[in-house]
């Protein structure tokens, strides 16, 4: 967090504190941080029950984060409410031109306004601004990029927005695709890249799971993953908007690293990237249901790259037998070397999945 605190304050704290007073401190304190955005004007009493303290327990910490810059106020006693105060927010605009490379707008314009973060932090930020920005310049066609960062006690936020053609079209096209929906489908999986000769296409999913909630919006969708959820949402904009928007926010204290993250996903020493989670969800159309092959058949496209493929039911209600036959039983026994994984399945699915697996589904044809 950045506080200010003078060396003498400091000094005086930890002579008049015992370690368990202090530890129960910051934790009173990391709390307030982390629920004052959701909880604005009742914040001291969230605390209080939290804890079991009282309101004017933690009434003295909401006065030491005001006092440390950490926190701004607003309105008097009985109206009083509080939000986490952020520091100036930083812009810069980088000129797509040829020498433009992602390594030096780091070190010297990101890094430098990022500030001081814990090590594990600052390895996230580094892998996912380099990876975003790289796409940036290698997949926009576009001629310049606006960062935006905003950072408050808690967090830090990243916006990079690039004026180019948009990811989504741009991967539609190129995949000949139906839709730009579809090319978010192909994105979630990973091991996508329109220039296989540059890129391996694990950048974007990586980044995905390493932040906390990260967004892309282009063309006429927006997609969404958050760290703590299971789903990926699409969510369909009245108008089109141009180029390319990501945005990316991260807890300054989170305990996460990128290899915590990347074992998840990978085999061996090598890091190879061997397993993928598919959401199942982000192939049902509006009100479609998922009964058909031919919605299984977008499902599949290029899962066999993969060892294990996790597909994650989360949010789907019912699938059809011949969508769960064309995964479980058709493609299973043409990939037998491919792990399939079926997860968050409610029970009409499960079923469907059994029916497959023994053999009972649906031969030939198909929708």
């Amino acid at each position: 967090m950045w506080m200010v605190v003078s060396q003498r304050d400091a000094a005086r704290s930890s002579i008049t504190r015992s370690p368990a007073t202090r530890t129960r401190a910051h934790d009173v304190r990391a709390f307030i941080l982390s629920n004052v955005e959701k909880h604005p004007t009742d914040v001291s009493t969230v605390a209080a029950a939290h804890f079991g303290i009282s309101r004017q327990a933690v009434n003295k910490h909401l006065k030491k984060l005001v006092l440390e810059q950490a926190l701004n106020p607003a309105g008097k006693t009985r109206n009083r409410s509080y939000r986490l105060a952020a520091l100036p927010e930083w812009t810069r605009l980088f000129k797509i031109v040829p020498g433009r490379e992602e390594d030096q707008a780091w070190t010297q314009a990101v890094a430098p306004a990022l500030g001081s973060l814990p090590q594990n932090v600052h390895d996230i930020w580094h892998f996912c601004f380099t990876e975003m920005f790289n796409n940036a310049i290698d997949h926009s066609n576009g001629s310049e990029i606006l960062i935006t960062l905003r950072r408050t006690a808690l967090n830090t936020e990243m916006m990079l927005e690039d004026n180019g053609v948009g990811i989504f079209r741009k991967i539609q096209a190129a995949m000949n695709l139906a839709d730009e929906r579809h090319a978010i489908l192909e994105l979630a999986k990973g091991k996508l890249t329109t220039d296989p000769e540059k890129h391996t296409g694990q950048g974007i999913f990586f980044t995905s799971r390493l932040l906390d909630p990260f967004d892309i919006l282009s063309g006429g969708v927006f997609f969404t993953h958050n760290y703590d959820s299971h789903e990926d949402w699409i969510i369909e904009r009245p108008q089109a908007s141009p180029g390319t928007t990501i945005f990316m926010k991260l807890d300054n204290h989170t305990s996460r690293t990128c290899k915590s993250i990347f074992d998840q996903y990978s085999s061996g020493s090598d890091y190879a990237f061997t397993k993928t989670v598919v959401p199942v969800k982000l192939a049902q159309y509006g009100e479609d249901k998922l009964i058909s092959r031919s919605q299984a058949k977008r499902l599949l496209v290029r899962v066999e790259l993969f060892k294990s493929v996790v597909f994650d039911f989360e949010g789907v209600e019912a699938i059809g037998q011949a969508f769960a036959d064309e995964i479980f039983r058709v493609f299973a026994r043409r990939h037998p070397e491919v792990e399939l994984i079926p997860i968050h399945a409610k029970a009409q699915i499960q079923g469907m999945i059994r029916t497959a697996l023994s053999g009972g589904g649906l031969e030939g044809g198909g929708v």
